[in-house]
């Protein structure tokens, strides 16, 4: 018959077999322990007698570095009094207070855990494993961006142009406008400008409020204007990369967790007047992780008050894509010859192969430099080498083939650029530019050049290439070939 014996009994026998002189060694080897385990047990029995071989529990009684409950208390006030805190900040305060002995980072996060304050997640990636940078001064780099999220009791919901120093995190600019247009995002700057003085950079993405990289057209928006007049390097984000722009993007997600936090605002000023003293809590008051647990002010008030009063543009005054930037006594306007060249006063400037055949400004500084613009976008700066004696007269000369357009055969042909911003005439393609897609133009011979026009206004030039026989069927239909879609 077999016999199962307990735990205990198994123990016990053991025990029995050693003292009745067996060896420790045979004895653990038999019953699959280890001799340590065998000499327990002896100890055991000789201090407790059977019951020394019950199994019990290998918790300690006692654990020095607990957290005692006052000190559980105090952190669960401070989470609830503060939904937005973590556990690195909630033990920076508990610091400050002087708590002895302080408790560790995971034992606040374990804490919060327990008690339903936050919600256990998957540990993301190290800090290590990021590549940060930070610019050594204040004012040296402002983050600018936009977010939403900012809803209005009547069901609108309203953007908040955000600003963030680089070095020191302070927040410059938080304002609430109904919709982020260029000008109430220009205004933002300006105000921010005004009141702290000019950067020496700003970072922002490709939004079209901040530029025309990705835009229909390639002219100077009004942010860039601002930035220029003031001596502003604008700094641009590579596409697809919000991690460039990663200190903004913070702030903007402590800005939802601690000021928005689902509430809901009776009207934009009462917003605003929130906002804005919940960012001076952040600035001067509220320790920040990413500085060393200070306060964004302590660093941004070590920055040089140098910075001279910006200059901003008139008001009423917009930027208007394509237009000439006129921002001295004497400019003129040129035509990029075909071997991307520019004629000024009897001199040559080299402008880029790129540009033959569009119009360009020309903007002649006091300081003698010679800047370039390309439908509001600077292409060139070189040192003047044409002679100043009669500069003025000589600029005010009109451009070669940009006067009056001559009618061939007494009628205008219009034309529809297709998708690809192309027009056919007389049988070949010629290229008006992606920005004129899918608009009405007037194709134009003058002698020996073929020229597009739009709205009155001259947008591109090419040497003819057409054969000659087609240009009466050409004319013959003006509007376009019968069967077709027309522009009409």
């Amino acid at each position: 018959m077999l016999i199962r014996l307990g735990l205990v009994e198994q123990r016990h026998k053991a025990v029995l077999e050693v003292l009745g002189g067996a060896s420790i060694t045979d004895v653990a080897r038999r019953y699959g322990v280890t001799r340590q385990t065998v000499h327990s047990w002896l100890r055991r029995y000789g201090s407790s007698g059977l019951a020394g071989l019950v199994s019990h529990s290998s918790r300690p009684t006692h654990c020095p570095h607990k957290m005692s409950p006052e000190v559980i208390a105090r952190v669960l006030e401070l989470r609830r009094a503060y939904p937005g805190w973590g556990p690195r900040t909630i033990l920076h305060h508990l610091a400050r207070e002087g708590v002895d002995p302080l408790p560790g980072r995971s034992s606040v996060y374990r804490c919060l855990v327990r008690h339903g304050l936050i919600d256990p997640q998957k540990r993301r990636r190290r800090r290590e494993d990021y590549k940060r940078w930070e610019r050594s001064r204040a004012m040296e780099l402002w983050q600018m961006d936009v977010m939403g999220g900012v809803k209005l009791e009547d069901g609108s919901e309203l953007k908040i142009v955000t600003g963030l120093d680089d070095h020191s995190r302070f927040c410059i600019s938080a304002s609430l406008v109904v919709r982020a247009t260029a000008r109430p995002v220009c205004e933002a700057l300006a105000e921010a400008l005004r009141r702290y003085g000019v950067p020496d950079q700003i970072l922002t993405d490709n939004g079209k409020v901040f530029t025309s990289r990705f835009g229909p057209s390639h002219g100077e928006v009004l942010f860039d204007r601002i930035c220029r007049e003031n001596g502003i390097r604008h700094l641009l984000t590579a596409p697809f990369s919000p991690t460039t722009t990663g200190k903004v993007e913070r702030f903007h997600k402590t800005v939802r967790k601690e000021f928005l936090a689902g509430k809901v605002f009776p009207s934009l000023e009462q917003a605003q007047a929130e906002l804005d003293a919940w960012v001076k809590a952040y600035n001067h008051t509220r320790p920040h992780q990413g500085i060393g647990m200070a306060s964004p002010v302590s660093r941004f008030a070590a920055a040089a008050t140098t910075s001279s009063a910006p200059l901003l543009p008139q008001e009423g005054k917009e930027c208007v894509q394509g237009e000439p930037v006129e921002t001295h006594d004497l400019w003129a306007r040129r035509k990029v010859s075909a071997n991307g060249r520019i004629r000024l006063v009897g001199k040559n400037y080299t402008v880029g192969r790129f540009l033959a055949g569009e119009l360009v400004e020309v903007e002649i500084g006091r300081d003698g430099l010679v800047n370039v613009y390309h439908r509001g976008v600077l292409v060139l700066t070189a040192a003047r080498h044409h002679p100043i004696e009669g500069e003025a007269a000589a600029l005010q000369r009109r451009p070669r083939g940009t006067g009056t357009p001559t009618k061939a055969g007494g009628k205008a042909v219009l034309r529809l650029v297709d998708s690809r911003g192309s027009v056919s005439f007389a049988g070949t393609i010629y290229r008006a530019g992606n920005p004129y897609a899918l608009r009405q133009v007037e194709v134009r011979l003058v002698k020996d050049r073929v020229e597009i026009w739009l709205e009155g206004t001259l947008i591109r030039t090419h040497p003819a290439r057409h054969d000659k026989e087609k240009e009466h069927g050409a004319f013959a239909v003006p509007g376009g070939r019968p069967g077709t879609k027309k522009a009409s």
